[in-house]
């Protein structure tokens, strides 16, 4: 092969070509703009909220949100050591301290019995818990049904992240609408994509109007420029807001591209010992990265063997996140663990997933992957 086979590469067209054409011809260039405002009023009526402030980053939609909730510094904030390390650094940006919970090992999400003991145990020692991050891992959402009430009843606020999750849903409500507010990316590698750029959703219009507030330097409804507190340069362009309109009506499409990559996956794996989708029996994910756990004792062979096969024929996998609290930039920090996230990490590998892999790309996987299958002794053959 002579192009390398990325994971989840941008899935861009003739429509989305004409969405941005139209935007530059309309002189709407800047930070603001109708395209803009309809894609902010098209995201929320996807996600099922009553309105959305499109920023400039799924993290500046995570470090505004976690603002608007009040989160303060020297807070503790829960978040799930299987992640990226955005959701650890928005945190931080507001001088809280995350708190690492350990994950689900069979779908990588956080483990909600975890979260429930950690909020108990900080508030015996009455420390004052901003926020609890979840975050719906490659695709699937979190046992709200179960994380819900607990936060509740503890009286901490949810702030979802829901980077990897649009389109997704849960007991028939969509990522990003659970909690007080939900933050969204559509960074390149995402579901869909602005090329950068992301937006919180949320059922609470003050919250919303105090995050926008905060995105557009914090500057005072006035003819100069009159800012009272510090705010940040957070504003998406409505040139990336016509992209992602575009993006949003082909986003199911896209969906359903995945989708059959992951019944491909689940059939080519099925057979073979020791190997485990994670959330195959989540049908309503958005499949954004098909993940694999493979143990070796079962297997007889490691995930990184087939990982470097894969790169030999230039095909692009990575491991799953490395726990925050493996990270160096987060050593010494609090944490709660079972030892699942470690695991994952060890065990884990992500595959090409993206809806714009060309059938040739997706026919050179399968082939590279069978062929690593069927030259280990007793693998059976796709």
């Amino acid at each position: 092969m002579t192009h390398r086979v990325h994971l989840s590469p941008p899935d861009i067209g003739p429509l989305e070509e004409s969405y941005v054409i139209a935007a530059l011809r309309s002189g709407w260039v800047a930070p603001a703009g109708p395209d803009l405002d309809a894609f902010e009023s098209e995201v929320a009526a996807r996600v099922g909220t009553r309105s959305a402030v499109a920023v400039s980053s799924g993290t500046a939609a995570l470090h505004l949100a976690l603002l608007a909730v009040g989160v303060s510094p020297g807070d503790a904030v829960l978040v799930p050591t299987l992640t990226f390390v955005a959701t650890a650094n928005a945190v931080r940006y507001t001088g809280a301290r995350p708190v690492f919970v350990d994950c689900d090992p069979h779908t990588g999400n956080v483990d909600v019995s975890l979260v429930v003991e950690l909020l108990n145990r900080l508030r015996t020692r009455g420390e004052r818990v901003g926020a609890v991050v979840p975050v719906d891992m490659f695709g699937s959402c979190v046992d709200y049904g179960e994380l819900l009430p607990a936060c509740a009843a503890s009286g901490v606020p949810v702030v979802e992240d829901a980077a990897e999750a649009l389109g997704a849903m849960h007991r028939g409500r969509a990522a990003g609408s659970f909690g007080r507010v939900g933050a969204l990316s559509f960074n390149g590698n995402k579901i869909m994509t602005t090329s950068g750029g992301g937006m919180l959703v949320s059922d609470d219009l003050p919250l919303l109007a105090r995050a926008r507030h905060l995105a557009n330097q914090a500057r005072e409804a006035t003819v100069h420029y009159e800012h009272r507190e510090t705010g940040y340069n957070y504003r998406l362009s409505n040139l990336l807001a016509a992209l992602g309109r575009a993006q949003l009506i082909r986003l199911d499409e896209m969906i359903g591209r995945r989708r059959q990559l992951r019944d491909r996956y689940a059939k080519l794996f099925a057979p073979v010992p020791g190997v485990e989708l994670l959330g195959a029996n989540d049908p309503a994910s958005n499949c954004w990265l098909t993940v694999i756990r493979v143990r070796p004792e079962l297997s007889g062979w490691k995930v990184a063997e087939l990982a470097a096969h894969l790169a030999d024929r230039n095909i692009e996998t990575r491991p799953v996140w490395k726990p925050m609290h493996r990270q160096p930039a987060y050593a010494g920090s609090e944490c709660l663990l079972t030892g699942a996230s470690d695991d994952l990490f060890a065990e884990g590998l992500t595959l090409p997933s993206g809806s714009a892999l060309a059938e040739r790309q997706v026919g050179a996987v399968f082939g590279a992957i069978d062929e690593f299958l069927t030259s280990r002794a007793g693998a059976p053959s796709a």
